[in-house]
């Protein structure tokens, strides 16, 4: 007679050994949650701004500037660049590695040949066989490896976001001091002219007594001095047009370039809304949070490794007899076997263990890492707010300033025709106006570069093609089950 209760011992067993292949193919290293210690709000935004729930266009953010020249020129880099291009292929390499991810945990099959011959060379064996192992990715290794995929990939698409943040970045710097050295240039021409028209009137005032030689002296070198200033301009032309050829991927500027063009500037642009968590698109951040996953991926396949590595195999041989005292093709024999595979740890499971640990303090790096990122992403956004406040109200200043020395100038010219001044006395109003005229193009360039630096520090900068961003997007969120 049966026990009835030994009815349910076959479903408990199957229960159970569910239940351990279920625990040991999820025992993986734990993911830590990544906190960015992030501001509620920026101590350096603007105190007037009326808050707005639209976040500002990183995507086309240098349109800001209205400049279609510039427009173009950004656009052209995205379709030329050659790092953007390197960095777009690498993310496309790993993105195909990144497809086969599972391959290591199927079954593997190989087939082997070898010819064998007996001391006594009276036979000769032929011998074809089969083996099979189908490794399970017990412990956690399955998870982990897809954390370490995922987190290759993510590093991959941080390196193509870097190289737009950068590539767009310095397109727009290099423009703005194109543009700024060539109107400094053209000022500085205009007051070189003042300066010499002025000496030209004091040699004639020395001629005729009315003028001491101290003043045509000092009027030299003022004409000197202006005449050395024009080579500083003339340099960052010529710098700045050839680093715009090289970010366009070409080796000699468009000669539109150098041909001179209105000074590009934002005029009443103000920032509206800047989330905190625009950080997140920087691509420093991005890179530490991929780093963060690549080490837990590391450190779940390390803490697998201390354990056994179970399997399946199997294998077929076959042997065929080619000679035997002068008989070829005598008979042949074949032998089949399967069972489990397991491979553990003995002699050298200390130094796994060690690696096991060693790999965990490499995670908790990570995050501090990653934290430390956040940390200089928000102390780089402050800076540049404050920058881009301070840029705003110089330029506002001297704008004051030269429409006030404008004036002047016009009010000198009045009285010049009517007798009433002297043409060296408008001469010297000139030769303010034009510097005047200088520091609002410097403080105009000053305005745009740190609007620049404000977006660089936010992470702004065009996303990738359609295609990659969503195939990417898919692709990281299944890693990261």
């Amino acid at each position: 007679m049966h026990d009835p209760a030994l009815r349910h011992v076959p479903t408990a067993l199957s229960l159970l050994a569910a239940l351990a292949l279920t625990t040991l193919a999820g025992c993986a290293a734990s993911l830590p949650a990544l906190q960015p210690p992030v501001p509620q709000a920026w101590r350096n935004a603007p105190a007037a701004t009326a808050p707005s729930p639209a976040k500002p266009d990183l995507t086309h953010w240098w349109q800001a500037f209205d400049d279609p020249d510039l427009n173009a020129l950004v656009k052209r880099a995205l379709d030329n660049n050659l790092d953007l291009k390197a960095a777009t292929e690498r993310l496309l390499a790993v993105r195909t590695l990144y497809r086969h991810t599972d391959d290591k945990f199927l079954p593997n099959l190989t087939l082997d040949t070898n010819q064998v011959i007996e001391p006594d060379a009276s036979a000769s064996y032929f011998i074809v066989g089969f083996d099979a192992l189908w490794e399970m990715p017990f412990f956690g290794a399955l998870k982990s490896t897809h954390r370490l995929a995922a987190g290759n990939l993510d590093a991959a698409r941080a390196d193509v976001q870097s190289a737009y943040v950068t590539l767009v970045a310095e397109v727009a710097r290099c423009w703005i001091a194109l543009r700024s050295a060539q109107q400094q240039a053209a000022l500085l021409a205009a007051e070189r002219d003042a300066n010499r028209e002025k000496l030209h009137l004091l040699e004639v005032r020395a001629n005729l007594k009315l003028a001491a030689p101290a003043e045509v002296a000092s009027a030299k070198a003022e004409l000197a001095r202006s005449e050395m200033a024009l080579a500083d301009p003339q340099r960052a032309i010529n710098a700045n047009a050839q680093q715009l050829a090289v970010l366009l991927g070409q080796s000699e500027p468009d000669p539109a370039w150098l041909e001179g063009g209105d000074q590009p500037q934002l005029g009443d642009w103000q920032m509206t809304h800047a989330p905190a968590d625009l950080l997140r698109t920087r691509p420093e951040i991005a890179a530490a949070e991929a780093q963060v996953l690549r080490a837990a991926g590391e450190a779940g396949i390390a803490q697998a490794d201390v354990y056994p590595h179970i399997g399946l195999g199997a294998s077929l041989d076959m042997s065929v007899n080619l000679f035997s005292h002068h008989n070829f093709i005598r008979s042949g024999d074949g032998i089949v076997s399967v069972g489990p595979v397991v491979n553990m740890p003995l002699f050298d499971w200390g130094m796994r263990m060690a690696k096991a640990r060693a790999q965990r303090h490499g995670l908790r790096a990570a995050v501090y890492a990653y934290r430390q990122a956040v940390l200089q992403g928000v102390a780089d956004t402050e800076t540049a707010l404050g920058d881009l406040q301070q840029a705003h109200q110089r330029e506002t200043l001297a704008e004051q300033v030269a429409q006030a020395l404008d004036g002047n100038v016009t009010a000198l010219a009045k009285r010049r025709s009517l007798g009433l001044s002297s043409t060296l006395e408008l001469q010297d109003a000139v030769i303010a106006q034009q510097n005047a005229q200088l520091a609002l193009v410097a403080a105009r360039a000053e305005r745009d570069l740190a609007y620049v630096s404000l977006y660089k520090a936010l992470g702004g900068a065009p996303l990738p093609p359609v295609d990659v961003a969503a195939d990417y997007k898919k692709l990281g969120n299944q890693g990261a089950k």
